[in-house]
């Protein structure tokens, strides 16, 4: 094999192990055009008030005027009086970030002036008229080493193409002589204030806000959510979009998922501000996280028997399905634990959510010490749906349960016929079980919101491998 050949079979290779290799999102968010302009009007409301603010160096300088001479003239204390950005626009710019354009702003300012011509000396005030500004800003975003989405200034440019000064005083007459000078300098140094104020409100403002997107999310005592970027966001030209890794872990203990996302194939749905892409590794992972940390494991007691499902949890009801019961344990309660021998793993299609879940069933007797007597171990299998909603940034669900198989693992007082009690392990699971494990599916699990977003107008829709979720938005201001 010659050289050049060697070559290109390593650059094969190359190519082969970083594709293998990339990083698919678990979880991914998508802010489209209208999410865009909805976030730049509120970004221009504050850049406003910001440019307000602005504060004018004074300005001094010599200009010889024609059959008067050398006129010497100083303007201090400008004070900007209003700043308004009537007219602007974002777009985003395809693997360049996002462009700013505002256009026809104005403004307007104040101050004191003073003149020197000879030995006559004059000052009053002025008030100076600005019209016509054109500003472009160019965002760049990216990400840090903690996964949290980064802004910065990219590149400003401000355009003023008309300034206008009125001046007061006897030898106001004077500014019709040299004006040009005059608004030259005030022009160039607005055109520079403004710039260097925009990359001020967009480190201090903007940047500070964004980094409010939490990376990490911790659910309860167990379990939390990794939310942190696997790649800086890209822009497109329609929208936004933010690859996160999307991923429960234990907080006792967290290892490396057995298995990766597969890609995720968004739909070219832009009705709505933003939406979400929870794929099925994303649910999974919440499976591996609790069972790891232990939290899915139940106690059924005869206390939590309801009162009028018609039976007790004791060895005299299931002695009809095993007589050998009613000769070692005689009229003894019963406590069965419920605990899941591997991770739920669920599946994600046009059709919804579902998954068929393996249970473990231990059976014990509660003898007279209160010690425990293990009776029997069943396998229980069934066919569960989910319904999937949101309410306040949240994640929410709930389990419906089909008929339960069952299916003897284990026994110390013999065998017998499992399918005889397979009604009473029906009612006692959707009595006690499910109402449990949809408790706490419907505290939810949060979405990655910035602060003070909420949402409205809920769109969801399932996809293979993943489910959608668009949505508007409300931002709150502070105070």
């Amino acid at each position: 094999m010659g050289v050049q050949s060697l070559a290109v079979a390593c650059g094969a290779l190359a190519l082969c192990l970083a594709l293998t290799t990339a990083t698919n999102p678990g979880f991914m968010v998508r802010i489209t055009q209208a999410g865009l302009d909805y976030a730049n009007q509120h970004g221009i409301a504050i850049l406003e008030k910001e440019l307000a603010q602005l504060k004018m160096p004074d300005i001094s300088g010599d200009s010889r005027v024609l059959r008067v001479g050398k006129v010497h003239y100083e303007l201090s204390r400008l004070r900007l009086r209003d700043f308004h950005l009537p007219y602007s626009r974002i777009t985003p710019i395809s693997n360049m970030g996002l462009q700013v354009s505002i256009s026809n702003a104005f403004a307007e300012l104040d101050g004191d002036w003073r003149v020197k011509v000879f030995f006559v000396r004059d000052h009053g005030s002025f008030n100076l008229k600005v019209e016509n500004i054109y500003i472009k800003i160019i965002l760049r975003l990216g990400s840090d080493t903690n996964g949290k989405p980064t802004i910065s200034t990219a590149d400003c440019s401000a355009r003023i193409s008309k300034v206008r000064v009125l001046f007061s005083g006897k030898f106001g007459w004077l500014y019709n002589l040299f004006h040009s000078a005059i608004e030259s300098k005030l022009r160039k140094n607005l055109e520079s204030k403004v710039c260097d104020n925009v990359v001020k409100s967009v480190h201090n403002d903007l940047q500070t806000y964004i980094q409010t997107l939490p990376v990490t999310a911790k659910i309860d005592g167990k379990t939390g959510i990794d939310y942190s970027l696997v790649a800086p966001p890209r822009t497109t030209a329609q929208s936004l979009d933010a690859d996160l890794k999307g991923e429960f872990y234990s907080l006792g203990h967290r290892s490396t998922v057995p298995f990766s996302p597969l890609p995720l194939a968004f739909p070219s749905d832009h009705e709505h501000m933003v939406y979400f892409g929870a794929s099925s590794y994303f649910f999974n992972t919440a499976g591996i996280a609790y069972h790891k940390a232990g939290a899915l494991v139940f106690e059924i007691t005869e206390a939590m028997i309801p009162k009028d499902v018609g039976f007790r949890l004791d060895t005299s009801v299931f002695s009809a399905f095993i007589p050998q019961l009613e000769e070692m344990y005689p009229n003894m309660t019963m406590k069965f634990r419920l605990s899941a021998p591997t991770a739920p793993f669920l599946t994600i299609g046009p059709g919804g959510i579902s998954f068929q879940p393996t249970v473990d069933a231990q059976a014990y007797a509660i003898l007279p010490n209160s010690t425990l007597a293990p009776l029997f171990l069943l396998s229980l299998t069934g066919n569960v749906s989910a319904v999937i909603n949101v309410r306040s940034g949240r994640i929410v669900g709930s389990l419906d349960v089909g008929r339960i198989r069952l299916s003897l693992k284990d026994s110390t007082v013999g065998t017998f016929q499992v399918r005889m009690m397979q009604s009473l392990m029906n009612i006692m699971t959707s009595s006690t079980l499910l109402p449990r494990l949809n408790a706490r599916l419907d505290e939810g699990f949060p979405l990655p919101l910035l602060d003070r977003i909420q949402l409205s107008n809920i769109l969801m829709r399932f996809h293979q491998n993943f489910l959608l979720l668009g949505a508007d938005v409300h931002f709150q201001p502070q105070g």
